[in-house]
């Protein structure tokens, strides 16, 4: 399966997402801030990468951007998981290079679908 990178500093919406995405067979990278984030996309090269976008310090929306930055982490999609669902906050999300996005709280049961779709 895939190896995914989850950028999430609650750890309620961290273990949730690892405990369904690993129950699916795929290998999970855990990151609790978007500098580590960035950090660990560049050494691990991940299939995917899940972002949160309220993140302490560097916001998601920022995360993004600087991922976008890197050659070799360019063309990975990177997934907005977020809670933000008001008029803009779509177009502000991929503008700031996120493939797509999720709303939270996340449907265990649709979950693992929606990340296959990117994947």
């Amino acid at each position: 399966m895939a190896k995914i990178l989850i950028i999430e500093d609650n750890e309620q919406n961290l273990y949730l997402e690892t405990f369904i995405l690993q129950k699916n067979g795929h290998e999970i990278i855990q990151a609790r801030n978007g500098e580590s984030g960035i950090s660990l996309a560049a050494q691990t090269v991940p299939d995917l990468i899940l972002l949160d976008i309220q993140l302490p310090g560097m916001d998601g929306y920022t995360v993004a951007e600087e991922l976008r930055k890197d050659p070799r982490i360019a063309s990975i999609p990177i997934i907005a998981v977020t809670s933000y669902a008001m008029t803009g906050d779509r177009e502000r999300i991929l503008e700031a290079g996120c493939t797509g996005y999720i709303e939270k709280p996340i449907n265990p049961d649709t979950f693992p679908m929606e990340i296959n779709q990117f994947l």
